[in-house]
């Protein structure tokens, strides 16, 4: 906008490194008119004409060209409206005649500017709609790309997750489970340490896998809530029953207040709900030394903790509030904001050696949030405890009211100690560790087991003598319900004696 460049000479087809000042008066001249303009043959546009020999100067014409881009084209607006930029066309006759120009050879030059102001502005119009498309092309191909990255990303992810839930939490399955057998023997003091150790830290790295797992599901939107009817009151008192026996340990009293109005049949999910709390009460748990925890559970009515999230209860549906309070080591109030990020874990936290992966509050959060509720965490600093609490939407079960008006027991009675001596069983599993650990675990009950690692032989083995068969589901290549079809099948003519088939996965 601030200076001209003429760039091409007739039959000399390079570009000629000359500019001029766009305020020069002879511009301002011709870009004031549509007609064609004569202009002094020592105008600084006119330069480029080479001086030769002693003629006098040939007469020199000029004549905007507008120029229009794909911009120019604007809905309800004509490209010549909205146009103000130009560029200038000049003409020299030869130096060499006597020549001037006429009337209607200017008229004609004006008609050759407005057909190159033409051809100029379908050039730009057609390079700029070339460079949108090599753009889109360029966009197109990063796109895909980016497709193709996140489609093996989340291949790679998967399988990393196939891996981990069957090959990785196998073996940990079977560690917890020998090792639980193996404390049962007798061993020395220091054999029986050993074992605790072992069976701890299976333990804990049972639980990160797990809450890997879930993390992963609860990320990609692939888990859900399985919603049931189910004891609120009972689940409360399971998950001390749990969390009990570390507070005995560490002489921590736990106390349990369930508000009056506490419905005690619900609708929703109960092994979720009862992995939050677990997760609560067990941090209150592992970061307090002394003192004592509280867990109440109440209906709530309304919320001022947080501005976009509003309790709404209705007829079928209520808000369930729990709070956990302990009078442990407590949390810097900065640090409250990180509490709930994954694999974070505050310095206050990470000082006092509590063996956590930074999981467990992040996975309540995101179930929380799926049963549409809230959770937050309240402290007054270091060494002055804290509280957590979270509200869950749950729906309200018709069996709340039969519960109080029948006096039938509300959970059909269990037998404490069932008798399984002597009782012969068919174990079923490719794996040789799986099949020894079941195998440990069903005779530590009293049963006589035979184990085989294929389906043809489970076949060839299986008898009207055995009472129950554990079949392994992930057995590769073979389809087991098949297997299981023809179990029934050998069995027809004396359907009493066939035996009951147990899936283990």
């Amino acid at each position: 906008g601030l200076e001209l460049q003429l760039s091409y000479t007739l039959r000399h087809q390079h570009p000629v490194e000359y500019t001029v000042p766009i305020q020069l008066p002879v511009i301002n001249q011709v870009f004031g008119t549509s007609r064609a303009v004569k202009i002094s043959p020592n105008s600084p546009v006119a330069r480029l004409r080479p001086v030769s020999g002693k003629y006098m100067l040939g007469e020199v014409v000029a004549v905007r060209v507008p120029l229009l881009h794909l911009s120019n084209f604007q809905i309800n607006d004509w490209p010549e409206l909205s146009t103000k930029r130009y560029a200038l066309m000049v003409l020299m006759l030869p130096s060499d005649s006597a020549r001037q120009w006429h009337v209607h050879e200017l008229e004609l030059v004006e008609v050759v500017a407005d057909q190159v102001a033409v051809a100029l502005s379908h050039a730009a119009i057609l390079e700029e709609s070339m460079r949108a498309r090599d753009l889109l092309m360029e966009q197109n191909v990063a796109l895909d790309l980016a497709r193709r990255e996140a489609e093996t990303a989340i291949r790679a992810r998967n399988d990393f997750l196939a891996v981990m839930n069957h090959e990785m939490r196998t073996p940990m399955h079977a560690i917890i489970a020998l090792s639980s057998l193996l404390q049962e023997t007798e061993l020395t003091p220091e054999q029986r340490l050993m074992v605790e150790t072992i069976l701890k830290s299976s333990n804990l790295l049972a639980t990160l896998m797990n809450d890997v797992l879930d993390l992963s599901r609860l990320e990609d939107g692939s888990l859900q809530l399985e919603l049931g009817t189910f004891n609120l009151h009972t689940l409360f008192r399971e998950v001390l029953n749990l969390i009990k026996p570390i507070a005995v340990v560490k002489k921590l009293p736990i106390t349990l207040n369930l508000a009056p109005d506490l419905p005690e049949f619900v609708v929703g999910d109960e092994k979720r709900l009862m992995q939050i709390i677990l997760n609560i009460v067990g941090n209150a748990v592992k970061f307090s030394k002394q003192g004592s925890i509280s867990v109440t559970a109440l209906v709530t009515k309304s919320d001022t903790r947080a501005a976009d999230f509003f309790v709404v209860p209705t007829g079928s549906h209520f808000y369930l509030r729990v709070k956990v309070k302990d009078s442990g080591a407590g949390i810097n109030p900065q640090d409250i904001p990180k509490i709930f990020t994954k694999f974070a874990q505050t310095q206050s936290l990470a000082t006092r050696s509590s063996g956590g992966s930074g999981l467990g509050l992040a996975i309540s959060k995101r179930f929380v949030n799926l049963m549409e509720g809230n959770i937050w965490i309240e402290s007054d600093g270091l060494g002055k405890g804290c509280t957590a609490i979270f509200d869950v939407k749950l729906g309200i079960s018709e069996r709340s009211n039969e519960s109080k008006q029948s006096g039938i027991p509300k959970v059909p009675a269990i037998p404490r100690h069932s008798n399984f001596t002597g009782l012969k069983v068919l174990v079923m599993d490719e794996n040789g560790v799986s099949r020894m650990v079941t195998k440990g675990l069903l005779v530590h009950l009293g049963c006589e087991v035979t184990t085989v690692s294929s389906n043809e032989e489970c076949l060839r083995v299986v008898s009207h003598e055995h009472k129950v068969v554990f079949m392994d589901v992930c057995m590769p290549g073979v389809e087991n319900y098949q297997i299981a079809l023809r179990i029934h099948e050998k069995f027809t003519k004396q359907r009493h004696q066939r035996p009951l088939l147990v899936a283990l996965s």
